[in-house]
Parts: structure tokens; C-alpha cells; sequence
């Protein structure tokens, strides 16, 4: 079996979410923490449990920010942290794999399909094996009880209610 730790200095995760329908706000976990195993030459067999603390928000925006960690959304002082644990994994083909596994936010459990993109593993100058991967995926925010929103006065939204996830991860292997 192999053990393979998330690299946050060489990881993104991220969220992105229509703002008045027009426009895309972008956020980010500064803080998370991951773990792959595996067994075989693949990663078709892995299990991946992966963690974001929920206080290291950030959409560039101090004020937003603030708001995204109170009732309206997080709740972060009840809940500070997102959680993901995979059930089972596809491979596609030699680059691409589907991670199934649920999502949880706010203790609100849903299964989630996020597209994996193998991107190569290399032996780093230090010795250090490492892999890299890049995940999408969507999910309703409102699944997971984020449920604020606002009317604008021409009566349009002020959140899309779909937000789109990105992670682009690098692993190390132990």
C-alpha cells in the first residue's frame, strides 16, 4: 500500500460561484489537508479523504469574506470544516478518472461525481515521488443548507445556486 499526503504549497482549491448572473467570484481554502492510499500501479484503487478549514476562506474580499463564515452560509464557528471522503473511483481512460465520494458541508452529506484529470508523476530533485491531478465538479449550493440570496430590484439573483468546484492538487508520496 502506498500513502500519498496532499502538497499545499503546490495545491489550489477552489469555488466559483455567478454573482447577479453576470459575473464569476472566484474563492479559495487557504488551509486544507488530504490523503491518498492506493495499492496497485494505478490510481483506479485509491482512497482519497480530504479536509478545507472552512475560516481560511478567501474571495480576495475582507467584507465578503466575513459574511461567507456566518449562518447565512458556513456557519464556520459550528462548522469550520468541508469534508470529503471517496466511495469509489472510475478510470476512463490512461488520463482521466471520475471520483465519486461524499461531500460534507455544514453537516449536510451529499454524493458527489468530480472529473479527475491525471496530470503525470514525477521524481522531484529531492527524491520525492510525486502526482499530480486536476478536479472538477458542480454542486448545488442550496444541498448543503447555503441558502442566502438576495432580489436584485429589477427583480434578478443575486447567487447562482450552482457552484463550480476546482482543485488542482499535487501529492507526494510517503
Amino acid at each position: 500500500m502506498s500513502i500519498w499526503k496532499i502538497d499545499p504549497s503546490h495545491s489550489d482549491v477552489q469555488f466559483k460561484v455567478k454573482h447577479l448572473m453576470i459575473t464569476t467570484v472566484t474563492g479559495q481554502f487557504a488551509s486544507f489537508d488530504g490523503t491518498m492510499e492506493t495499492t496497485g500501479t494505478d490510481f483506479s484503487d485509491a482512497t482519497v479523504s480530504f479536509e478545507a478549514d472552512i475560516n481560511s476562506i478567501t474571495t480576495q474580499n475582507a467584507q465578503r469574506d466575513q459574511h461567507l463564515l456566518t449562518g447565512d452560509f458556513f456557519e464556520a464557528e459550528k462548522y469550520p470544516k468541508l469534508t470529503f471522503v471517496s466511495k469509489e473511483i472510475k478510470k476512463v481512460d490512461s488520463e482521466n478518472y471520475k471520483l465519486v465520494g461524499d461531500l460534507t458541508i455544514r453537516d449536510n452529506t451529499r454524493t458527489v461525481e468530480l472529473a479527475v484529470e491525471f496530470g503525470g508523476e514525477v521524481v522531484d530533485p529531492w527524491g520525492q515521488t510525486k502526482a499530480g491531478f486536476e478536479l472538477s465538479g458542480k454542486i448545488n449550493r442550496k444541498d448543503f443548507g447555503l441558502t442566502f440570496n438576495a432580489t436584485t430590484e429589477t427583480g434578478g439573483i443575486l447567487l447562482s445556486d450552482d457552484v463550480k468546484l476546482l482543485a488542482s492538487v499535487q501529492m507526494i508520496k510517503q
